[in-house]
């Protein structure tokens, strides 16, 4: 037998090594996890018993995207996720992005969250609970405050 026929053996083996672990990069790893954190959250007193909106950002500081994929309430019996286009049309969405490094801002005159069917009608002052729900991430749960209809957050 030859001397180099267990060479080249162990030179595909290597080859063949190295490219399984290459392959095993492209993996979740590679690409990253988000870390998802909630801010700015609130409630505007909706004018209506029925309906209102909600608005809040998802920083994600992860290396990873995820996705915001519903919201539940025990306050209302539907939550809607609403995309604003550049039309100003508004049109409910199965879900929104969150890049990684980067954030999903829902605010008046942009995305936002609808909250049909309202158990009470939110009061200011009060507090709502939300569960958000995510591609990837596990839910979060954010204690949200209702604020006068007037309220604008600062930029």
């Amino acid at each position: 037998m030859s001397r180099r026929r267990p060479a080249t053996v162990l030179a595909a083996a290597a080859l063949l090594a190295g490219g399984t672990a290459l392959a095993g990069c492209s993996g979740g790893h590679a690409q990253g996890t988000p870390q998802l954190h909630v801010s700015d959250a609130y409630v505007p007193q909706p004018p209506l018993a029925d309906m209102a909106a909600g608005y809040l950002t998802v920083r994600n500081t992860g290396r990873g995207a995820d996705r915001l994929t519903s919201v539940t309430s025990a306050a209302a019996s539907d939550i809607t996720l609403m995309e604003t286009g550049s039309d100003g049309a508004m049109r409910d969405v199965q879900d929104l992005p969150i890049p990684a490094g980067g954030r999903l801002r829902l605010r008046v005159g942009g995305d936002h969250l609808m909250l049909m069917g309202l158990k009470a009608k939110p009061v200011a002052g009060q507090r709502v609970s939300f569960e958000l729900h995510f591609a990837k991430s596990a839910p979060l749960t954010v204690r949200v405050p209702v604020e006068p209809a007037t309220y604008r957050p600062k930029d």
